[in-house]
């Protein structure tokens, strides 16, 4: 028991987490935590990666920081990676969370998500967001890692960067359409998982192991019940995810249990994918 409970230790390790202000972002900060690592969670939103970072601290005995971060701006990557060096000496596991999904002006969503008519601003921004932000955090704090010849790089990717949107559960009770799955999200993320694979064979010879980890649908509060309902009954498990239930997989790819796992992609999605 004493082995496997130290295969998936990360005390002494820094873990940065991307995106840290969101809902997963909080989760993964959480697992991470949990698991001994001193978390550095950043975002554009500070004042919410400060409040990740003080639930952590209520919750957790290790150290956790809050640094802010545009992940589409090559100087304020390099800045955290400095911040990031300055607070922990190094950086062991990267959590890259941070992405756009789409959000749309009240009463036009419908019209605004139909492919036909999908504003390029909007796709060219998710790509910045979701692929460059990812590529720059991996290059500038993922370098550090090879350096040292050790660290794990999880790139949150998701199931809808393998398999096509099912626009059918975004459908109300009377059959009008509230919003179409644009194409911005899953283009996105079938690159993060091509990017994963070639990161992972970039850096095999380094140490730096690199896998990314695709989630199903997460309950939310603010979810419509149609929703909830059509995606449950779309799911062998019948359910939307909890966000508890990520944290298991965070640990699982950041710590030594999973020493001989890369350019792996891990599924947590209920089954979605199944059939």
């Amino acid at each position: 028991m004493a082995d496997v409970e130290l295969g998936f230790s990360l005390r002494g390790q820094v873990a940065v987490v991307t995106g840290a202000a969101g809902l997963l972002g909080r989760e993964h900060c959480l697992a991470l935590a949990s698991a001994g690592a001193t978390v550095v969670a950043t975002d554009v939103d500070v004042a919410g990666c400060e409040r990740v970072v003080a639930d952590l601290r209520a919750e957790t005995d290790v150290p956790a920081h809050a640094v802010a971060a545009d992940l589409t701006v090559p100087e304020s990557v390099l800045s955290l990676r400095d911040r990031v060096l300055a607070l922990g000496g190094a950086v062991d596991v990267l959590v890259n969370n941070a992405a756009i999904n789409d959000k749309f002006d009240d009463g036009q969503a419908a019209a605004q998500s139909r492919f036909e008519v999908y504003a390029l601003e909007r796709f060219r921004r998710s790509l910045d967001v979701n692929v460059t932000g990812v590529f720059l955090a991996s290059q500038i704090l993922g370098a550090e890692m090879a350096k040292r010849g050790a660290g794990s790089i999880i790139n949150i990717a998701s199931t809808y960067g393998m398999v096509g949107p099912d626009q059918r559960i975004y459908r109300r009770p009377d059959g009008t359409q509230a919003f179409w799955k644009s194409a911005a999200y899953p283009a996105s993320k079938g690159a993060i998982l091509a990017f994963t694979r070639f990161l992972a064979t970039y850096w095999a010879d380094r140490g730096v192991r690199v896998n990314s980890l695709s989630p199903g649908g997460v309950a939310q509060p603010s979810q419509e019940p149609y929703f909830v309902e059509q995606y449950a009954a779309r799911t062998p498990l019948a359910r939307m995810a909890e966000p508890r239930e990520l944290r298991g997989a965070v640990v699982f790819l950041a710590s030594a249990a999973s020493s001989y796992v890369t350019g792996s992609n891990l599924v947590v999605d209920g089954g979605w994918t199944a059939w």
